[in-house]
């Protein structure tokens, strides 16, 4: 009986009370009667458990009541509503009905998380139901509890139960998710005892992704092609195993057989092969791929899908196609926008990702980490230092680095290579979270300003902060100590390295180690740590080889070439730029040309400019005009960088009337001349004495071309006016200069020298060494001058200032 029963409905649902035909119920002025068995049995199990009902004819009626329960049990782990159900629990426990409605309980407290009630349930009433113990075991691996599921399996196994096909399945998965492939293989044998493969094409799926999760690509193809049933989802599973691997060509290839046999693509499928193409940057694909979706009509209001179309063109640099696209989505959100601008930013579209931004936010999406990660980056990399002052403010607005270490990372990373350190710092001990990688990016951005005690400083308070560092931190602090050629802090950091085990696994930072003592002049300290390295790459020799030719010890950086070749080391563009480098400055055409051979052998060359322009200069260097001319010509496309190679390699070898022909055939191909250029063809004219072509090539230079004279013009000059003995014309080229290079001094000296003007002379001189008093050079010029002048003593008394 119940009395007020809209009370009790308000009350509980605090909600209005609705009519009382809703109940089936019967209604007088002064109560209500409810019938228990037509009665709904949420409401029903409140009004009992508020002990508001009484229920007639209870005993008869146990078995309706006991499924009323597990009815509302349903209707509590469908709605989550873990309270609710708590209520009914009370309710079975009054009326004695655990053993009738435990299985239902356990589903329950699993579905609404409530992990610890559902397993003491289960292992105090033993359920023989295999139902039951799969509904927990569901909820394990859907919240990600895979190692409790493969703990359950086990008691299952010790109960004596048969998993059946869901309890299987649901392994595989958590086996799959922990990439647990040992206890994986144990579930497929279960599998097989069971002959489930016949039965179910899901559990040949659940298998397939198995494997595919835990890497096992060929043992999920082979399963694949073992089934006796494939769908869809049988190859779209095996795709996107092979596309989260990185294995995007094999990807591809599945799509053409899955395509083969009749199978139609879903928007998984597609989803997956989109990011096959992104990854393998394969635009030509990806728009055979984009032609089906629109043929299938699956875009619509997808736009996962839709995002996925956009991040393929946006990562294969298509990315007005990719903007075309997000433009004619039905329906966007921040993940689509997000993708194009990081598109954009990967490829140094750093204005149009701003716009890009801006306008996003004009249509009313609110960006999120994601957004503003990709974007703080595009503001680092402009050094938009004001713009990336308002993202900031806006991130602090949303409270979005409550619990976004990648944000704040990105946050400080922007600050640093905008230059503003002091303010990177700030952020930085301003983080609610902070991590090694925050740290190392504070430590960058002093390393790259060339800061070296300041990245140094910032590593020992990482350290105070409780913070270990990892291989990328030290990588940071090698390249600030070897940017300023501080060898002794950079012993220290090898110091720190030692006390570590990165250089077994990391060639990054082995090859970070050997780059910062090769450019401190450390070399045989380089070569030593390349040679005690557990792991070495084709990067380490690099940077050896570089070390050796920044040195001058060319010679060297050649028989590195040569021991490399010995130890089976791949070569890479970088390793072939530096040899024909060293090659260059050595003269060494044979080496050059053998170069030369194995760079066509392996078809490296291809549209390969930087490779290209390098041969032809090598071949300049080294006097073989005719060699370079003919490298020249082999160039796809002809710019004005080859031609400066071939120009600056005749003048070299002292061929200025053909540097200047050279020059002429390239002006007669279109191609504008740069400040490059001027400086080469002014040397040339110097070196020939062609004083007034000189004149003519300085005025075209700037009225045709807009080239203003910079200091090495000027220099050009002054040497041109001293060779041609007009002292007076150079010394006014030097009073138009704001400020001189050596050089100029050097090319005013050996003027002097041919005319014997001593006052000229020690003035130059003078100026000369206030720039640099430990070169030899300035020094026997000068003596030069004394002895022309006949003034022997003095040129004695300037070797010996040299020799003090």
């Amino acid at each position: 009986m119940v009395r007020n029963l809209a009370h009790s409905w308000k009350t509980i649902f605090n909600k209005r009370a609705l009519a009382f035909a809703d109940f089936n119920h019967k209604t007088h002025k002064e109560c209500s009667i409810l019938d228990g068995l037509n009665a709904v049995p949420a409401l029903h199990i409140e009004m009992i458990h508020n002990g508001n009902i009484q229920i007639q004819g209870e005993e008869s009626l146990r078995e309706n009541e006991a499924r009323s329960y597990v009815q509302a049990l349903r209707s509590c782990a469908k709605t989550r509503d873990l309270q609710r159900g708590i209520r009914v629990h009370d309710v079975i426990l009054k009326y004695g009905m655990i053993e009738k409605c435990s299985d239902a309980l356990i589903s329950m407290y699993a579905k609404c998380g409530a992990f610890e009630k559902s397993k003491a349930l289960l292992e105090t009433h033993k359920s023989k139901d295999v139902f039951t113990w799969n509904s927990l075991i569901l909820e394990y691996v859907r919240r990600d509890r895979c190692h409790d599921a493969l703990q359950l399996f086990e008691l299952i196994k010790s109960e004596g139960l048969n998993p059946n096909a869901v309890t299987l399945s649901c392994m595989l998965k958590a086996c799959g998710n922990i990439g647990a492939l040992s206890k994986g293989k144990e579930i497929h044998d279960e599998v097989s005892k069971q002959r489930l493969l016949e039965k179910s094409v899901i559990i040949g799926n659940s298998l397939v992704d198995m494997y595919a999760r835990c890497g096992a690509l060929a043992k999920a193809q082979e399963v694949l092609e073992e089934l006796p049933v494939r769908n869809v989802i049988s190859w779209s599973t095996l795709i996107a195993g092979y596309t989260q691997h990185g294995k995007g060509e094999q990807a591809l290839n599945c799509f053409k057989l899955m395509k083969l046999e009749g199978l139609t693509p879903n928007a998984v499928t597609f989803c997956s092969i989109l990011k096959a193409c992104s990854s393998l940057g394969t635009a030509d694909i990806g728009k055979e791929v984009h032609k089906l979706i629109a043929e299938q009509g699956l875009l619509g209001n997808n736009v996962v899908l839709g995002t996925a179309i956009v991040d393929m063109y946006a990562k294969c640099g298509e990315l007005a196609k990719a903007h075309h696209v997000l433009a004619d989505l039905p329906s966007r959100n921040v993940i689509c926008w997000s993708a194009l601008i990081a598109g954009y930013a990967k490829h140094n579209k750093n204005e149009h990702a701003l716009h890009c931004f801006d306008r996003m936010k004009q249509e009313g999406f609110f960006p999120d980490a994601v957004t503003f990660i990709y974007i703080l980056k595009v503001c680092g990399n402009i050094r938009a230092v004001d713009k990336g002052d308002e993202i900031y403010y806006d991130i602090l607005k949303q409270r979005l680095l409550q619990n976004n270490i990648s944000l704040g990372t990105a946050l400080v990373d922007m600050y640093a290579k905008c230059g503003d350190l002091a303010k990177a710092q700030q952020v930085l001990e301003s983080l609610p979270l902070q991590s090694a990688i925050s740290w190392s990016a504070l430590i960058a951005g002093y390393a790259e300003q060339g800061e070296c005690d300041q990245a140094l400083n910032a590593f020992e308070e990482m350290q105070r902060a409780g913070f270990q560092p990892d291989a990328i931190t030290f990588t940071c602090l090698l390249k600030g100590c070897g940017n300023t050629g501080a060898v002794e802090k950079g012993e220290k950091i090898h110091n720190e390295i030692s006390k570590y085990d990165f250089l077994k696994n990391d060639a990054v930072l082995g090859t970070a180690l050997v780059d910062m003592y090769a450019k401190c002049g450390a070399l045989a300290k380089a070569r030593e740590v390349l040679e005690e390295l557990p792991k070495s790459n084709t990067m380490t020799w690099n940077a050896l080889i570089a070390g050796y030719i920044q040195h001058d010890e060319v010679e060297e950086a050649l028989k590195c070439y040569e021991e490399i070749q010995h130890k089976g080391v791949a070569f890479d563009v970088v390793t072939y730029l530096y040899i024909l480098k060293a090659c260059g400055s050595l003269g060494a055409v044979k080496n050059g040309e053998r170069l030369h051979n194995e760079i066509v052998k392996q078809g490296r060359l291809g549209h390969d400019l930087v490779l290209r322009t390098a041969l032809l200069d090598m071949y300049g260097k080294c006097g073989a005009l005719q060699k370079a001319w003919c490298v020249l010509q082999e160039f796809p496309v002809q710019d004005v960088i080859s031609w400066n190679a071939l120009i600056t390699g005749s003048v070299r070898t002292g061929e200025g009337g053909q540097a200047l022909s050279y020059y002429e055939k390239l002006t007669q191909e279109g191609i504008s001349p740069n400040a490059a250029t001027l400086s080469s063809v002014l040397t040339a004219c110097s070196r020939a004495g062609l004083l007034n072509s000189a004149h003519v090539y300085l005025q075209n230079m700037n009225n045709k071309y807009g080239i203003e004279p910079d200091l090495e013009h000027y220099a050009c000059m002054v040497d041109l006016f001293g060779r041609a003995g007009y002292l007076n014309k150079a010394l006014k080229v030097v009073e138009k200069m704001p400020f001189c290079i050596s050089g100029v001094w050097y090319s005013l000296l050996s003027a002097c020298g041919k005319c014997g003007d001593v006052n000229v002379g020690k003035w130059a001189f003078e100026q000369a060494i206030l720039m640099n008093k430990n070169n030899a050079a300035p020094y026997a010029l000068m003596a030069n001058v004394y002895t022309a002048a006949g003034m022997q003593d003095n040129a004695k008394k300037v070797k010996t200032m040299r020799i003090k």
